[in-house]
């Protein structure tokens, strides 16, 4: 029995919506789990009701609000504030796709650099962009530690301005990494209990215990990754709005 931990992440086209030159725009499984993904926060919001004694759609979507909130005030203060629609979107959007992601059979949108890439890209231009429209060029004081000696301070802005600018690298990798190796070591130990059970028969299954309650402990930690990813992405991407919102604090 062949183990193959990649093939879930294939990207694989479900119907073709159309072409443009010699290229096919395709609806992808990728496309379909992030529409899932989005409809399953709409459904969180929009039937979660406003009543006074909340219920359990309500007290989620209402726990989901606050503690997005008290990041955001914790990390980049009242100011940030402005920016939680983008800030709760990503997080939502990440954590639901997540775990969606950890059910077999499904897609984990995250484990695809593309995609941590380019929602890390809208981090960093956002940053960049209001950085320089609220603070004009004094935003650029952020390569410029205070009380840095001036004869080492070439070297030091040398190192602020490259760390500033392979933020999206760090920030994307760092969620496309742990989504990627968490589900190839699921998909690893799972197999291995298969692979036991086919090839050893009665004596495969009782020697696939241990494995088994490892993929049930791995799975766990999955579940636990697949939020706290979702949750440094955000918190990451309130740090750097308050170099935009605060420069030189």
């Amino acid at each position: 029995m062949k183990i193959d931990p990649i093939h879930q992440f294939n990207i694989e086209p479900l119907f073709t919506l159309g072409h443009i030159g010699n290229h096919t725009i395709a609806f992808t499984n990728s496309s379909l789990f992030m529409l899932i993904a989005v409809l399953l926060i709409a459904l969180l919001m929009l039937a979660s009701g406003r009543e006074l004694v909340p219920g359990r759609l309500q007290s989620v979507a209402e726990i989901s609000y606050e503690f997005v909130a008290t990041t955001i005030r914790s990390t980049a203060g009242s100011e940030g504030m402005k920016f939680f629609p983008l800030i709760f979107s990503l997080f939502m959007f990440l954590c639901v796709s997540n775990l969606v992601g950890v059910i077999p059979y499904t897609f984990t949108i995250a484990s695809h650099l593309i995609v941590t890439a380019a929602l890390a890209l809208l981090v960093f231009f956002t940053v960049l962009i209001y950085g320089v429209y609220k603070n004009g060029l004094k935003f650029f004081s952020i390569f410029v530690p205070q009380g840095v000696p001036v004869y080492i301070l070439p070297l030091v802005m040398f190192i602020e301005v490259l760390s500033f600018f392979l933020r999206p690298v760090s920030h994307s990798v760092r969620l496309f990494a742990n989504m990627l190796a968490g589900h190839i070591a699921l998909k690893v130990f799972a197999g291995f209990v298969a692979m036991l059970g086919f090839s050893l028969g009665a004596l495969g299954w009782v020697g696939g215990v241990l494995p088994l309650a490892l993929t049930i402990a791995l799975y766990a930690l999955e579940l636990l990754v697949a939020f706290l990813q979702a949750y440094v992405f955000a918190i990451l991407t309130c740090i750097y709005l308050n170099d935009a919102i605060h420069p030189g604090h």
